[in-house]
């Protein structure tokens, strides 16, 4: 049976039809679902900064924006309280462990089944954590990772958010004109970086950056 409660899920993926596709599945689940849409990373993130109240974001791994696990580990420091579900056309199993391992609350691919499709949502709706059957979600993550994601944990949302624009090449008066802060906040968030991270030096931040963006550890 369909839910009576409201729910609302934003729905982030550059192709019409995948999108269409989710709709009708997010439409069964309840009567009174809400579903918005973004084609882009910073189109999704613009609808989270004017109205964060989202039950649920369906984030499609590759679209424009993402630079491989870096939009995920964003979105998550940004709004934590927001499960992420990715969306993808993968079958590649590490990778889908990994987004579990970056804090993604399941992995969705696009080949999956109306009915499936709309039983994993519920799933994740309801708090659990959905990824295909074969993928062993039991197994510890790789240490590697496990220290990388502790550290980029450690990051408050708006280092994460320097420690991205560091790794788009960004400036110091770059970074403190678009958050419009001070340089001298900027010179602190990055110091802070360094330290959380244990690395001496931003060149080395934005090398873990890179990691993280092509999923290399």
């Amino acid at each position: 049976m369909k839910r009576t409660e409201a729910i609302r899920v934003l729905i982030a993926d550059d192709h019409p039809l995948i999108r269409g596709a989710l709709n009708i599945a997010i439409s069964g689940i309840s009567t009174a679902a809400e579903t918005l849409e973004a084609g882009t990373l910073e189109d999704a993130v613009a609808l989270l900064e004017k109205d964060p109240s989202f039950n649920l974001l369906l984030l499609d791994l590759n679209m424009p924006g993402m630079k491989g696990f870096s939009g995920l580990t964003y979105v998550r420091a940004q709004y934590p309280g927001i499960p992420v579900m990715i969306v993808s056309g993968t079958t590649d199993r590490t990778t889908m462990r990994r987004c579990i391992d970056f804090g993604a609350s399941g992995f969705l691919p696009k080949t999956l089944a109306l009915e499936a499709t709309r039983n994993a949502i519920q799933i994740v709706l309801d708090g659990g954590t959905w990824t295909p059957p074969d993928v062993d979600l039991s197994a510890p993550p790789d240490q590697e990772i496990a220290n990388l994601v502790a550290r980029l944990n450690s990051l408050t949302p708006q280092q994460m958010r320097v420690l991205m624009m560091l790794s788009e090449g960004m400036l110091n008066k770059q970074i403190a004109f678009e958050l419009n802060v001070s340089e001298a906040t900027v010179k602190a968030h990055v110091s802070a970086i360094l330290t959380k991270l244990g690395v001496e030096s931003r060149t080395q931040a934005v090398i873990a950056a890179a990691k993280i963006e092509a999923g290399q550890f």
